[in-house]
């Protein structure tokens, strides 16, 4: 993998496609709270991000999914990924939040139907290239009981339908 810096969004390159994405991570920070414990929490499922602590909360912009679908893969959590990631589809991007404390054991677990959730991280991913369903794809592949199907293997069933 490839990756080159410019003034704009990070160029991923993979062996078939080119990803241009912003990845940005915010999440309140509490007078409970340990300040280098969310850090660690955001740095988990986010290595390359640096999180700066501006107002109450930590922010942080990273350009790419890696980790992240890394451990949708190893926790065999992509269907339920796919179901948050198209749910919040708008145009070119997406967001999900995921629980602060599951994070810090590098663990994804989405917040789903909680809006009040407290120790949420909250993520908003906005895919310049090519697309954002494409991206989504990349990060969380369909499957087929309960295994990843490989893009060759999508186009082959697609055509068979």
């Amino acid at each position: 993998m490839d990756s080159r810096q410019s003034n704009g969004p990070t160029v991923e390159r993979t062996e078939a496609m080119i990803y241009s994405v912003d990845v940005e991570i915010t999440t309140p920070v509490y007078d409970t709270e340990v300040t280098a414990r969310v850090v660690d929490a955001i740095l988990n499922l986010f290595p390359a991000a640096e999180p700066e602590k501006r107002h109450g909360e930590l922010t942080a912009t990273v350009h790419d999914l890696d980790h992240v679908s890394e451990l949708l893969h190893r926790q065999e959590i992509l269907d339920t990924a796919r179901g948050v990631f198209f749910d919040t589809l708008q145009g070119d991007s997406f967001s999900f939040r995921v629980k602060k404390q599951a994070a810090f054991q590098g663990v994804v677990n989405f917040v789903v139907d909680e809006p009040g959730e407290v120790g949420a991280i909250s993520v908003r991913v906005r895919v310049e290239e090519p697309t954002a369903e494409a991206y989504i794809d990349h990060v969380a592949p369909p499957t087929e009981d309960g295994q990843p199907i490989e893009p060759a293997e999508q186009d082959s069933s697609s055509e068979q339908r």
